[in-house]
Parts: C-alpha cells; structure tokens; sequence
C-alpha cells in the first residue's frame, strides 16, 4: 500500500525536469534542481498531520481556503506568496490532488518544460 508520500512523490516526479531532495529536512520537489514547486510535511512540530505546500495560481489559496478549510490552508512562511497548504492525512482525492500538483509545476516551470509538458 502506497502512503501519502510515495503519492505524492510519483506525483511531483512524473513531470519534466523535477527531481527530489530534502529542504529544510523534509521532502520536496524541484524543477531544474532549482525552483521549489512541492513540500511534503509530516508530524510538523508534533501535530500528527500530513500535509504538502504547493505553489498556486492566483486566487486559488483564498479560494480553497474560504471553501473547505478542513483540507486546506495557508502555509507559514510561503503562505504569503499565495502558495497553498494541502492536509492529506484525512481522505483526500488523488486526482485532485494530481490537478493541484500539476497547476503547482505550472507555476515554476519554465517556457521550455511546459512545452514539453504540452508535447505530452
């Protein structure tokens, strides 16, 4: 049985020009091996939750929030950005969640790997 992580890892993994490494001690995905798109959280200060931040487009965070603050939230530190706070230690539905993932390497990814994205 996959977890929560190994999910999201194929998730993040399964775009162009993304690859793993720890920040701040904790999984995250990169494009390039530069820009930070994904942050995977787990038992984050002792809290027992899951959860991942993403970047978002515009809106989305309000959005989410303001309509299920149960499975969203705004994340410290990059939360002011408009990056998004996704929980996935309740149920959660994976191909939402792939739709977050891809709309959070939309952001990041450069002209190039979009182009690939879309070759696809």
């Amino acid at each position: 049985m996959q977890t929560p992580l190994d999910r999201l890892r194929a998730l993040c993994l399964a775009f162009p020009g993304t690859s793993e490494r720890l920040s701040h001690g904790t999984p995250a995905w990169f494009i390039n091996e530069q820009r930070q798109f994904v942050m995977y959280l787990s038992d984050h200060h002792g809290d027992d939750r899951i959860r991942f931040w993403c970047a978002a487009p515009p809106g989305a965070q309000e959005a989410l929030v303001a309509t299920r603050p149960q499975q969203f939230f705004r994340p410290p530190y990059v939360g002011h950005r408009g990056w998004l706070g996704v929980y996935l230690h309740l149920p959660v539905d994976w191909d939402e969640i792939a739709g977050i993932v891809e709309e959070a390497y939309r952001r990041v990814a450069p002209a190039k790997l979009l182009a690939q994205l879309e070759a696809v």
